[in-house]
């Protein structure tokens, strides 16, 4: 295993760190309120950002979403990505590739998913798709939602919905993803790729995520170090204590643990090789994991972690809906074991 970037890789992700830093500041942020930064998506995608996911792999897409964990960006960047880029580039016809990645590159056109498949939604054999997915990350952005819907055989299809098409409600989560309830009643989808896709899409999107958390755990982690480092205390910096400094190395090494684990899974899918348990545990190490290190990030604050215009409490909202996208930590743990299993019975 390598995880060294490749030049391409280094050189989005350097891109990247400076345009999530000049411009998603906790002070726009803070006057963005719930909404999407339109400027930090157009400089995104006038940057090629968007464009390069694509050439870059899935270990590319990790790297630059770390850079956007850390300052908890409010861009479709992780959803257009997993649900439209990677999903129609890797398994689309090249009709529709020639017709809908260009949307995609430039930024026109945004993408979200509704994953994973729980039975809400169902398709009748003909490509129209009937039933409710309650909550769907970015869908009051999106353009595009890639909808898992269940199959007559009772396997999982992915269709590619347009929004103007399907009615959405406003939905809040814990993050400001500007979610929304799609409901879809006969509605038209295209069928994007075959019966593994669905399995393929969910772990991409389960490994991107995870580096997604890893970013998010990251910038929590940097405050609290920040914090602690000047806070006195009896005379003299709560970075001093014992209980202080622990705390934080726990801390540390769990964003450590999700960081590899996501590079791993993506590295394995980059260079074609089996990661379908990969993904699974960096999507477990950032479910379990990703919530300790958030909520120690607000607990080192002490009473300051507790104001909700701090800073630091937007890590620990996006840590939190992290926490259970994609999956629980007890859910991807049981789908791990029953995948460990099968291959134990097969071997």
């Amino acid at each position: 295993m390598d995880f060294t970037p490749t030049e391409e890789q280094g050189a989005a992700q350097e891109l990247a760190a400076q345009i999530f830093g000049d411009l998603s500041t906790h002070e726009r942020l803070s006057a963005a309120g719930t909404g999407t930064d339109a400027e930090l998506w157009k400089a995104l995608t006038s940057a090629g950002l968007v464009a390069a996911v694509e050439e870059t792999g899935l270990l590319g897409l990790v790297l630059v979403l770390e850079e956007m964990g850390r300052t908890t960006a409010q861009v479709p960047f992780a959803a257009t990505s997993v649900y439209g880029l990677l999903a129609v580039a890797g398994h689309g016809t090249p009709e529709q590739r020639e017709r809908l990645l260009p949307g995609f590159r430039d930024g026109t056109a945004v993408a979200t998913g509704a994953f994973p498949a729980r039975g809400g939604v169902r398709t009748d054999g003909e490509g129209r798709l009937s039933g409710v997915a309650p909550a769907v990350p970015w869908l009051r952005d999106a353009t595009h939602v890639l909808v898992a819907a269940a199959l007559a055989d009772g396997g999982a299809g992915c269709f590619l919905v347009e929004t103007a098409g399907a009615e959405t409600e406003p939905v809040d989560l814990t993050a400001p993803w500007r979610a929304g309830r799609l409901v879809l009643d006969g509605t038209p989808g295209e069928r994007i790729g075959d019966s593994g896709t669905y399995a393929a899409v969910l772990a991409a999107g389960r490994t991107a995520f995870a580096g997604l958390q890893a970013g998010v755990c990251a910038g929590s982690l940097a405050r609290a170090v920040a914090y602690t480092s000047v806070r006195e205390q009896f005379g003299r910096p709560l970075s001093t204590n014992q209980a202080v400094l622990l705390r934080a190395a726990d801390a540390y090494m769990d964003t450590e643990a999700i960081r590899v684990t996501a590079y791993e899974a993506a590295w394995r899918h980059d260079e074609g090789l089996a990661y379908d348990s990969h993904a699974l545990t960096a999507a477990w190490w950032a479910s379990e994991a990703g919530s300790r290190v958030v909520h120690a990030g607000q607990h080192l604050h002490g009473g300051m972690g507790a104001d909700l215009e701090h800073p630091v409490h937007r890590h620990f909202l996006w840590g939190r809906q992290l926490d259970a996208y994609l999956g629980s930590g007890g859910e991807v743990l049981a789908e791990l074991g029953q995948l460990l299993t099968d291959e134990g019975e097969t071997a």
